[in-house]
């Protein structure tokens, strides 16, 4: 703790109801509003009283604010200095700052320099990322005419490449920046990955790294069209603040100016661009707006039906993900280029993934409220555990050998081990889902319509589960005895998934018991093995027939008490679990 005159420099913990109650309260009264930060630090008087305060969000210094009796005493220097260290010490040293224009000079005095304006706010920078960033650009300058698309690609859709397309036809050089901040559906990394994939010709630039920025490697050397890394100072948290603006309308119109004008100075000129190209907005405001106060700016009509390429109504990531979200690929995947549909799987796969954990009730198992007969994990650490493995989902889709998908899976666990504290929280369903995402993905590649045929899906299922096991197993091993258990039956294609499981899915009328009845269903006829290692066989064989039997004569009190007595068992078929996502994710690929 620091002091500065009468005043102690002090975290607030914003996780206790009271603190964050009591910096809402300060902020509000400063004009302002709480913002997601990492840490708050606050001045406080003798009363505790809030005088001064600030937040710190990553890379980024928001909620600051010092209280009318107290903007005489010079706390916002001390105060800000201290967040520089705070940042410092956790390996940031390139912050950002969003303030009013009459506290422009107060950051100045500690090192900060003016990036970009509206009338309403400034943002600031105390390093060289910005400059860094604008040596890459301009590493990548060609003469002619140059053009812009800043695109999310969230994901990337027929209508992002239509846009691309007619941009392209229009300028020397097309540059695309996606968007880098990871707030969407689909992390940066992939949707970079969707767009450098789907068009034809594409040159893709290399990533910068620290200080040094490399020149791109093109995919065709007569392609017009770069695609760019996206950074922090296109259309990001850094460039569309809301924190300290009390009216959310009037802060949404100081968002776009800040961020025009941030690429107006910097990013337009670093690559010699005189357009920027948009599509058309008919369904989200203020997007809408925002294309309006472009400079220059070229609107290219959105892809509607009735094009060569898509006979659907409106193209619209919002509607892909609308669709995803219902568990249906076939729409997702009409409005997408193929390229993309490795990546839609991959969503498909975590949306299994979160259904099951967040089904309410489930014997033995972590739920929301419940960490069943666990002790090692709750809740919170399944949901670290789902964001690890994440990311590998379609590198296990795209994998194109048997060896390169068990080496996804080997490192999809390591991954979740890491962020787990070294609890197994999902390994069998990375084998299970990284089977199906593999069999689904190939059959893709040999045309939509096969996706449908069920018995090719089981086909392939097998196929890999014996490729995979035949390369983990010695000879003597593989031959001297036979596949038991999960192994088997990954062997088999799943053969109750398509015999059971599906049909019985897809006969349930769709309500908040579904997955419910669902998981009993598997409990019922499934060999579970993480029951059997736990309380032996002959108890499994129990579970399998009350689990039938409570189907037969559900309700919600007996469910309940099964969840009671298993937890004090000790009985977690988790194997069961595992089988209740891969039947969601299959049946979302499916089902027509």
């Amino acid at each position: 703790m620091q002091t500065y005159g009468n005043w102690d420099i002090q975290e607030i913990p914003l996780s206790s109801p009271y603190f964050h109650q009591k910096v809402e309260r300060f902020l509000a009264a400063n004009g302002l509003r709480l913002e997601e930060v990492d840490l708050y630090m606050t001045l406080q008087n003798a009363d505790g009283d809030i005088l001064a305060g600030g937040g710190l969000s990553h890379d980024i210094i928001q909620c600051i604010a010092v209280a009318p009796e107290a903007r005489s005493e010079g706390l916002a220097a001390p105060l800000v200095s201290r967040l520089v260290a705070e940042a410092s010490a956790r390996g940031i040293h390139n912050l950002k700052v969003f303030t009013k224009p009459e506290n422009v000079s107060i950051f100045e005095s500690l090192g900060f320099r003016l990036l970009a304006q509206a009338p309403k706010a400034v943002l600031m920078e105390n390093g060289r990322g910005l400059e860094r960033y604008c040596e890459y650009l301009r590493g990548l300058r060609r003469p002619g005419v140059n053009g812009v698309i800043v695109m999310n690609a969230n994901p990337f859709t027929l209508g992002h490449q239509y846009l691309i397309e007619k941009a392209s036809e229009q300028v020397d050089t097309l540059y695309i920046i996606p968007v880098r901040e990871d707030l969407s559906q689909f992390p940066y990394t992939e949707r970079l990955e969707m767009i450098r994939s789907a068009p034809d010709g594409l040159e893709h630039s290399s990533a910068p790294s620290a200080s040094v920025m490399r020149r791109p490697r093109p995919a065709n050397p007569g392609s017009n069209i770069v695609v760019l890394e996206g950074s922090g100072y296109v259309i990001s948290a850094a460039t569309f603040p809301t924190y300290f603006l009390k009216d959310l309308s009037d802060a949404a119109e100081t968002q776009m100016h800040l961020d025009l004008d941030l690429y107006g100075r910097w990013i337009a000129p670093a690559l010699g661009a005189s357009v920027r190209f948009v599509g058309s907005e008919p369904l989200d405001a203020l997007t809408a707006r925002y294309n309006t106060l472009i400079p220059n700016a070229v609107i290219i009509p959105r892809l509607e039906k009735g094009t060569e390429v898509c006979p659907v109504p409106v193209v619209s990531a919002s509607r892909v993900r609308g669709a995803l979200a219902e568990g249906h690929f076939r729409e997702a995947a009409s409005l997408c280029p193929a390229s993309t549909h490795p990546y839609l799987l991959a969503a498909l796969a975590e949306r299994a993934l979160r259904l099951e954990l967040d089904t309410p009730l489930k014997p033995g198992l972590v739920c929301p409220r419940s960490t069943g007969s666990h002790r090692d994990m709750d809740y919170a650490l399944m949901q670290k555990g789902i964001s690890a493995i994440r990311p590998f989902f379609s590198r296990m889709a795209l994998a194109s050998s048997a060896d390169e998908l068990r080496q996804q899976g080997i490192d999809a666990e390591t991954a979740m081990m890491a962020a787990t504290g070294g609890v197994n929280t999902h390994r069998g369903a990375i084998f299970s889902l990284g089977l199906a995402l593999n069999a689904a993905c190939s059959l893709l590649d040999r045309g939509m319509e096969t996706v449908h045929f069920e018995e090719d899906m089981q086909n392939r299922l097998g196929e890999l589960a014996q490729a995979i096991f035949a390369n983990q197993l010695k000879d003597s091993e593989l031959h001297s005895a036979p596949l038991s258990g999960a192994r088997k039956m990954a062997a088999e294609g799943y053969r109750m998934l398509f015999e059971d499981w599906l049909p019985f899915y897809r006969n349930l009328l769709r309500g908040k018991e579904t997955l419910q009845r669902m998981l009993l269903r598997i409990m019922s006829t499934l060999d579970d093995t993480c029951v059997i290692h736990r309380v032996g066989f002959e108890r499994a064989q129990e579970v399998k027939r009350e689990a039938a039997a409570l189907l037969e004569d559900f309700s919600e009190d007996k469910l309940a008490e099964m969840c009671t007595r298993y937890a004090a068992e000790g009985i977690s078929p988790g194997g069961a679990a595992d089988m209740l996502a891969l039947t969601v994710f299959s049946d979302s690929i499916l089902n027509k």
